[in-house]
C-alpha cells in the first residue's frame, strides 16, 4: 500500500476484504448497509455481499455517513494512515495538526489560519480526499479519545469529556451513542482492563506488524538528555512541552502495541500528547511500502529481510530536535545529550516527576535566543549557529511544526547561518518526519555503506535514489551495521550481560 488512490480500484479492495488483508487497515474502511456498520478490512466476521458493500477513506466519513464503529475490530483505533505521515501537502499538514488537536483548541477556522487557507478552500480540499471536512475529523477524533479514556481510566466522565475536547456532556454523551451504538457507562462496563492508578493514564499505541524496536528505543534512550528524556525500568521516559502545560510520557514497547503512561497537567492535552509520542515512534507507518523499495537493492534486501518493521526514531518536539541537531554537529550522541542537559538545567522549566528522574523541559527558542554565550559549553561557532537558529524558531522565520511545508522547512533551515545539509536532512528526518530525507555525509551513513560495498558521497547519493521516498528507512539498515548503543533497547543489553 503506497496511495490513497485504492479507493478507485474496486478490486483491490475486495481482494483486501475477502482477504482480511490488515496492511490496509486505517487506509480504508468497510461500511455495511445492512448492519450500519463500518470495520477494518481485516475483520474477522462474516463478510458482507459485494453489493452491500461501500469503502470509506476515514473513520469520519464513515461516520458522517451514518455508520457505527465495529465492536469486534475497532476500526477507529487502527494506526492512522500512512499517507499523513510520508506527505507534505495541505491535506497531510491539516491530518496531522486535527491530529494535534488544534480544531479542538483553535476551532476549524483556525486551523484553516495555520495552513494559510480559507475554511471553505481547506474544508474542499478534505472532503475530496477524506471524505471529510475538519470539524467531522475533530469529531471522530474526540470520540475515539474518549473510548480509550471510557475504557482504560477511571476518570470521571464529565473528565472524560473535557480530555477528549467536547464542549459540553451533553454533545459527549450523544456523539458516543451515535458512533459506538451504547452510552459512555455501558461502554465502560464492557471493559476488561483494568485502570491504572497514581494519577497517570495508561494507554495502549496500536501500530502495524511487522514492528522492529530495537534501534527506535535504543536510539531515544542512547541520545536521551539526563532530565529531560531517561530509560527506566524498560520504558523511554520524556518530559512534554504540551498547549496546556508540562506533561511526561513514558513509553514501553509490548506484545501488539506499545504503551503509553501519560502525565499532563491538563486533561485536554491527552490528545496532542498521544499524537506526539506516535509521531515519535512513527507508529502510523507502513512497514510494506518502504520495505518493498529498499528490498529492491541486492545489498539492503537481506537487511530489510532480517529485521523488518524499522522504524524511524523522531523527537517529540522539533524545535528541541532542531537546536539539538546543531548541538550534536561533529560531537558524539553521549556528548551532544550532555550538553542538551546542561541547558535544559540552565534554562528549562521545572518539571515535578513522581515517577522517575526527570526534572525539566527542554528551554523553548526564545530562551535559548537571548542566552548568554558564556553558558553555551561548545565551540563559538557553534554558539553562534544554536543562537541564531533559536532566535529563528522564536521569530517564526523557520517553521518545523506539525503544519509545516517541509519544503520551505528545509529552506528556512538552510538560510540560518551555520547549518548545513547534514543538519537539515536530519532535521527533516527526525523533527518533520520526511521519509525521504537523506543525510548522506552522516558518520553513521558513510560507515554503514561502506561496510555494504555501497560507496560514498555522490556515488551513494546515485544509489540512493532508487530507495525513494524511503531513504530515511534506509538509514536506519546503515545505522544498524554498526555496535553503537542506539541499536539495541538498554534493556537488551543488559540482558545479554547477565547472561553472559
Amino acid at each position: 500500500m503506497a496511495d490513497l488512490q485504492i479507493l478507485g480500484n474496486e478490486e483491490q479492495l475486495q481482494a483486501a476484504v475477502a482477504g482480511r488483508d490488515a496492511r490496509f487497515d486505517g487506509w480504508v474502511f468497510l461500511a455495511v448497509t445492512t448492519t450500519g456498520i463500518y470495520c477494518r478490512p481485516s475483520c474477522p466476521a462474516v463478510k458482507p455481499k459485494r453489493e452491500h458493500q461501500r469503502f470509506y477513506a476515514s473513520a469520519a466519513a464513515a461516520q458522517e455517513a451514518g455508520y457505527r464503529a465495529c465492536k469486534r475490530c475497532r476500526p477507529d483505533a487502527s494506526p492512522g494512515s500512512p499517507a499523513w505521515d510520508w506527505r507534505s501537502d495541505v491535506c497531510a499538514r491539516a491530518m496531522r495538526l486535527i491530529g494535534e488537536g488544534v480544531v479542538d483548541r483553535d476551532g476549524a477556522a483556525g486551523l484553516a489560519r495555520r495552513l494559510g487557507y480559507s475554511l471553505r478552500q481547506l474544508e474542499r480540499l478534505l472532503i475530496a480526499e477524506v471524505g471529510a471536512g475538519p470539524a467531522a475529523l475533530a469529531r471522530a477524533q474526540r470520540a475515539q479519545v474518549a473510548r480509550t479514556l471510557i475504557e482504560n481510566t477511571d476518570l470521571p466522565m464529565g473528565q472524560v469529556a473535557f480530555a477528549a475536547g467536547f464542549a459540553s456532556i451533553r454533545a459527549f454523551n450523544r456523539v458516543v451513542a451515535d458512533v459506538f451504538a451504547c452510552s459512555p457507562t455501558e461502554l465502560r462496563a464492557k471493559t476488561r482492563t483494568r485502570p491504572a492508578g497514581g494519577g497517570a493514564i495508561t494507554l495502549r499505541l496500536a501500530y502495524r506488524e511487522p514492528f522492529e524496536p530495537s534501534n527506535l528505543f535504543g536510539h531515544l534512550a542512547a541520545a536521551a538528555a539526563p532530565g529531560v528524556e531517561e530509560w527506566r525500568e524498560g520504558a523511554y521516559r520524556r518530559t512534554l512541552r504540551l498547549p496546556g502545560g508540562p506533561g511526561i510520557a513514558a513509553l514501553r514497547p509490548g506484545p501488539g502495541y506499545v504503551e503509553a503512561r501519560l502525565r499532563v497537567a491538563d486533561l485536554r492535552d491527552v490528545t496532542a500528547a498521544v499524537a506526539r509520542c506516535r509521531r515519535m515512534l512513527d507508529l502510523d507507518a507502513d512497514p510494506h511500502a518502504p520495505a518493498e523499495a529498499l528490498a529492491g537493492d541486492p545489498v539492503l534486501a537481506p537487511l530489510v529481510a532480517k529485521t523488518p518493521g524499522r522504524r524511524v526514531p523522531r523527537k517529540a518536539d522539533a524545535d528541541e530536535y532542531a537546536i539539538r541537531a546543531v548541538i550534536g554537529q561533529q560531537v558524539s550522541t553521549a556528548s551532544a545529550a550532555t550538553i542538551a542537559a546542561r541547558l535544559a538545567d540552565r534554562y528549562g522549566e521545572p518539571v515535578e516527576d513522581p515517577e522517575g528522574g526527570l526534572t525539566r523541559l527542554f528551554p523553548e527558542p526564545a530562551a535559548l535566543a537571548g542566552a548568554d554565550p558564556a553558558h553555551l559549553p561548545m565551540p563559538a561557532s557553534r554558539k553562534r549557529t544554536v543562537a541564531a537558529l533559536a532566535a529563528a524558531l522564536a521569530a517564526g522565520r523557520v517553521e518545523l511544526g506539525p503544519g509545516a511545508d517541509w519544503a520551505a522547512a528545509r529552506a528556512q533551515l538552510a538560510a540560518v547561518p551555520g547549518v548545513g545539509p547534514w543538519t537539515v536532512e536530519m532535521v527533516a528526518m527526525r523533527a518533520l518526519g520526511d521519509p525521504d530525507a537523506f543525510p548522506v555525509k552522516d558518520l553513521g551513513v558513510v560507515k554503514g555503506a561502506a561496510a555494504l560495498g555501497l560507496g560514498s558521497g555522490r556515488a551513494l547519493e546515485a544509489r540512493s535514489q532508487a530507495w525513494r521516498p524511503w531513504r530515511a528507512y534506509a538509514v536506519q539498515y546503515l545505522w544498524a551495521g554498526s555496535e553503537h548503543p542506539t541499536n539495541r533497547i538498554p534493556e537488551d543489553e543488559q540482558r545479554e550481560k547477565a547472561s553472559a
